[in-house]
This record gives structure tokens, sequence and C-alpha cells, in this order.
């Protein structure tokens, strides 16, 4: 079998890991993929095994033979690679390729305008209260990022057309954690129609973060996304 010699460690609802694990499913492979979930609140991604592979620390950690690869983004491109005859996420097109590039790379401006402004902030204050101009400032950047791939989506099933691509791979966790923490997106009909379309998909199924399906997530960006 294809997988029979990689291993997998991941950690659940860790966007880095989604993203490669995204990639496994579609290729077919998530399934047969040897793998291991770690609890990062009990630091099993600091244990020897992981270290032995990945002296960060990190996950996910991959290994594939002899070949150990470590970056999100690397492992997604190291398996499309490999398995470039199982559901190519990159279209032939050069042109078409430069824009999915564009959107995996684009999606760090969701990290730096959203994540770390007002997602980060809340979650470390535990309830205490944020300065009142800055959560202004912030959120009013937030929703002009949101507003960019509102648009983006506009006419198209996927962010790059017709066809799901890697920039979904890239985009998907990130817009499903904005929705676990409560963002209604009530400005951004796009958005919510590609959420409640992709949600379905079997990928994104099959490789849902186990501990959400316990139950919803802090209540973080209602009032304001």
């Amino acid at each position: 079998m294809a997988a029979k010699d990689m291993f997998f460690f991941w950690g659940s609802g860790s966007p880095p890991c989604w993203k490669a694990m995204l990639v496994l499913a579609e290729k077919g492979l998530w399934d047969e993929c040897p793998k291991k979930m770690l609890k990062f609140s009990e630091k099993e991604h600091k244990g020897s095994d992981v270290m032995a592979l990945n002296p960060r620390g990190q996950l996910p950690t991959f290994k594939d033979g002899d070949v150990t690869v470590n970056e999100s983004g690397a492992i997604c491109m190291y398996l499309e690679e490999k398995f470039n005859d199982r559901n190519k996420l990159f279209p032939s097109d050069v042109g078409k390729r430069a824009e999915v590039y564009q959107r995996m790379f684009e999606v760090h401006n969701i990290v730096s305008n959203i994540m770390e402004t007002l997602v980060r902030p809340r979650m470390q204050n535990k309830g205490a209260p944020l300065d009142e101009e800055k959560t202004k400032e912030n959120v009013a950047k937030a929703k002009e990022e949101l507003d960019r791939w509102n648009k983006m989506l506009v006419g198209k099933e996927f962010l790059c057309g017709n066809e799901f691509t890697m920039g979904d791979v890239f985009f998907i966790p990130f817009l499903a954690i904005l929705k676990r923490l409560g963002a209604t997106l009530s400005g951004h009909p796009e958005l919510n129609r590609y959420y409640d379309s992709i949600c379905g998909r079997p990928s994104v199924q099959a490789t849902w973060p186990p501990h959400w399906k316990e139950g919803p997530g802090p209540d973080l960006l209602n009032k304001d996304l």
C-alpha cells in the first residue's frame, strides 16, 4: 500500500496539522496512513518519539520511509508531488496555478489580521477587559480581511474556481476555526456559503478535529465578526 512506510504525528484542531491531513485525505491516504494523535495540553509533542524526527518538537511531524518532512506546507507539497496521479491539487495551466499559489500564501494574512490581533489576546486574557479603541481597530482590520476573501468567492464554488485546490486546503482550517470561535460572518455571505458547502466534503469530514465533536468552542468572536 502507498502509505505503509508513512507515519504522521498530529494534534486535534491545529491548522498546520489539518492542512496536511486534508491532503492525505484528498489523496486517499488518510485511512491507511499510520498515525498518532498527540495532546498539546499534555505536551506530548515534546516526547522523544517526535523529538527524534523533529528537533523543534512541533506538529505535524511526518515520515515516509527515509524522508522526514515537518513543516506543514512542505508536507502538503511533498504529498502532492509524490502522489500526483491522485486527485491533483494544482491546475496544469501555469496562470491558474499561480492563483492557487497566491491563495496559499495569502492565508497568512488571516493569521496576522485576525488570529494574532483578536483571537490570541482574548484567549490569553480569559475574559479580562481589553483596550476598547485598539479592539475597534482590530475588528475593522479583521472585517477588511474577511471582505477580501468574501469577494474572492463570488461566482466560484472554491477559492480558485470550480475545482478544489491546495488553496482551499490552506484556507479551510482557518475559516473553520473562526466559525468555531463564534464568528457568524453575517456580513460575508459567500464565506458562509463556502463554509456550509465545504463542511460536507469527505476529506473535511474525515479529518474534522475530534475534540470539536465533543461540544462548541469558546464564544470569542460572535459580537464582532
